[in-house]
């Protein structure tokens, strides 16, 4: 018999036998987690690794200064599907979809989105954040999620915006208040309750209400409720990487290695495809171009060559978030080649190592920077 076969059957028994520990067919995926900040020590991340692997999860935990650099190379590789991180600066475009178990009903709620920042113009990021929190709750098995709009500035323009594309042709399933008057736009009630299975709001609203639902029982200091801030889903984006906080506890941190992988084995990627193609043919960009014209912005304002591109680990705070997009065209204009981006701490200029002073000091003298 040659290795090769030898091997096939090794590989067909342990997926066999992963199958009758977990109840699912087929490998399961390889989830890293990433320590970057912990605020409850390295106890409490192996702590959560080893819930989650006890609920037939496989992970594997990498720490160091260049965590983030080992992660992006293991997922690029293959080496491993997904990740939990902390501190991860995501693309503008892309943000986070939160997953909670709401205290009145306890029922489940995806909270779109939570970290990141899917548009610079609000009603937009909104708008994007539905159809992230739709295919989020695809990806964990509801075939038809409801969708409500948390009762925040913008949720009014969002509602328009929802329904023109709804009348395109993307479904979208709106559900009703429990209170008396109704209404897709969600009262403080419904949030508590869970009323929508998508609750749409703009990620730092998002981020706050994740610091609520997952730390209400514990005085704010241990995030022990919820799956964590989620995964960065954004148009094109094909990587599967999860948020957790400073404060997530063991439980938490569990959590969103089981909801990574639930996303992987339920290819995550492929739904994604899908509902931004739909949305497409519904008409979202001329959406979203309505939006941002009826706001004043002006699409037609000439627009800086970017320089060759290359490596950006340096990161700049202290950017508002609407000033990302000049802030970037200013650097292009100046030689220094940036990306933009949402960390956990807001947003973020992102340029080379060697460009990072220099960077700094340019946004500093237009006033785009303190």
């Amino acid at each position: 018999m040659s290795d090769n076969i030898k091997k096939l059957i090794a590989d067909q028994f342990l997926e066999i036998a992963d199958a009758l520990e977990t109840g699912s067919f087929g490998k399961q995926p390889l989830v890293c987690i990433v320590v970057s900040g912990t605020e409850h020590g390295m106890a409490n991340i192996l702590e959560g690794a080893r819930l989650a692997e006890k609920d037939g999860c496989r992970t594997v935990v990498i720490d160091g200064e260049d965590a983030h650099r080992k992660m992006e190379a293991m997922l690029e590789s293959g080496e491993i599907q997904g990740a939990v991180t902390m501190h991860y600066p995501f693309p503008i475009g892309v943000s986070t979809v939160g997953r909670v178990v709401t205290p009145g009903l306890g029922r489940e709620m995806f909270i779109a989105n939570t970290t990141g920042t899917s548009d610079t113009d609000r009603v937009c990021g909104m708008v994007k954040n539905t159809i992230q929190g739709i295919i989020a709750a695809k990806a964990c098995g509801i075939a038809n999620p409801t969708v409500g709009i948390a009762n925040i500035d913008g949720a009014r323009q969002t509602e328009m915006a929802l329904y023109k594309l709804r009348d395109g042709g993307y479904p979208i399933n709106f559900t009703e208040s429990s209170r008396e008057d109704g209404g897709v736009v969600m009262r403080g009630n419904d949030l508590l309750e869970g009323t929508a299975d998508v609750m749409v709001m703009d990620a730092l609203t998002g981020n706050l209400m994740m610091k609520i639902f997952s730390s209400y029982t514990t005085g704010g200091s241990y995030e022990s409720l919820g799956y964590g801030y989620g995964p960065g889903i954004g148009d094109g984006y094909d990587k599967v990487i999860m948020i957790v906080s400073r404060a997530s506890g063991a439980p938490v941190i569990a959590n969103a290695v089981k909801y990574c992988a639930e996303l992987l084995r339920n290819n995550v990627t492929e739904i994604a495809r899908a509902e931004y193609a739909a949305a497409k043919d519904a008409g979202l960009d001329i959406i979203l171009e309505e939006i941002k014209s009826a706001s004043g912005k002006d699409k037609s304002a000439p627009k800086a060559e970017a320089p060759r591109k290359e490596p950006v680990p340096y990161g700049i705070l202290g950017v508002e978030v609407m000033d990302l997009d000049s802030a970037k065209e200013l650097l292009w204009s100046k030689g220094i080649y940036a990306e933009t981006g949402m960390g956990c701490t807001g947003p973020v200029v992102l340029v080379s190592d060697a460009n990072g002073s220099r960077a700094e000091d340019v946004l500093r003298e237009a006033g785009l920077k303190a």
